[in-house]
Parts: structure tokens; sequence; C-alpha cells
């Protein structure tokens, strides 16, 4: 079949949309962050806007000006490369409108857990744990930092140091004692 008689379009190529999907956020709640996390998620926006995007569009142009575009690798690999960049676009861009910068250093001293606390807990079976309550586009579970909307940290905020609270897991409701509770220093 000739070429004048195919269409090109985004949704036949598209086959890059089984990529994990972000957490998502509780209905109508604000995305809260540390003031670290927003200006990495804005540093990633502004990278992809002014660096990546610009380049990839500007491979994609020297390609498609090379004639057949069917068996192209460098206008076929820009075209799904660009769509990689608009949807992370898409999602910082939603992300970033609905963030609320929360900075834990105003708690500092203080012994009541909230955004941006590093508990120390024991568990029933007396094992310690040490988490760091941050938002969902910047938790790191391998760095012992977990999403304010995760389980544990639903269990631990508002609690102060010596309370026991009640965490809902997947094995049942387990209780597990405050030891301690640190925010970071102020400037």
């Amino acid at each position: 079949m000739s070429k004048a008689f195919t269409r090109e379009t985004d949704a036949d190529q598209d086959d890059d949309d089984d990529a994990p999907a972000p957490a998502p956020l509780p209905a109508g709640s604000k995305n809260y962050m540390t003031p670290q996390g927003y200006a990495r998620l804005r540093a990633e926006f502004t990278e992809l806007m002014e660096v990546e995007r610009p380049k990839i569009v500007d491979v994609i142009y020297w390609a498609a000006s090379n004639g057949d575009r069917s068996e192209n690798g460098d206008y076929i690999y820009g075209k799904k490369r660009l769509r990689e960049i608009d949807r992370r676009i898409r999602f910082l861009t939603k992300r970033l409108e609905i963030a609320e910068v929360v900075d834990p250093r105003v708690h500092f001293g203080n012994d009541q857990i909230f955004f941006g606390a590093t508990v120390a807990y024991k568990d029933a079976s007396g094992q310690e744990r040490t988490v760091t309550i941050y938002g969902i586009d910047e938790a790191d579970t391998a760095q012992g930092q977990v999403s304010w909307v995760s389980p544990i940290a639903r269990a631990l905020l508002k609690a102060r140091v010596g309370d026991v609270v009640r965490m809902q897991s997947p094995v049942g409701v387990q209780e597990i004692e405050v030891l301690r509770v640190e925010y970071p220093a102020p400037l």
C-alpha cells in the first residue's frame, strides 16, 4: 500500500502507555511537599521545557526533512520521546498547580508529628524503625521516607512522643509506639 493511503497518528504509535502511573493524591487534596521537593519538581519541569523538548523537536524536524518517515529511526524515536516528555510535562504541571509547600523547620523542637517529621517508633514485635514523612512525589522508601498518605504516616500524624497509635496494615491492625520526633533545624 502506498504511503499516501496510510495515516500516521500518535495513537497508532503510542505503545509506551504501560508505564506505571504515579501515586494518586486523595481526591480534592493539595499536593503537600517540602521546599526542596518543590524545587526538584520545578527544576525538572524547567529542564524538560527549556532543554529536552527543544532538542527533540529539532531532531524530529531534521529527521522529517530527510524524507521517508516510515523507516526513519530518528523520526520514530523522536516522536516517541516527544510524547514521553509531553506526558511528563502535563503531569508536572498538574502537580505543581496544586502544590502546597510546607516547611518542616517551623516545627523544630516540637514533639508532635506533622508533615516533614522524622519519627522513630517501635512496632509490636519490639523492632525500632525510623521514617520521615514527605510528599507523594518526593518520598523514597529505600531512604526511609514515606508519603503523607501512607498507612504509617496517617497513623503517626498528630501523635506525640510516648503515644501508642493503631495502624491498619495488610496483616491487620498493629500498635506502634512513638519514641522520638525530630524536625530539621531552622536556618
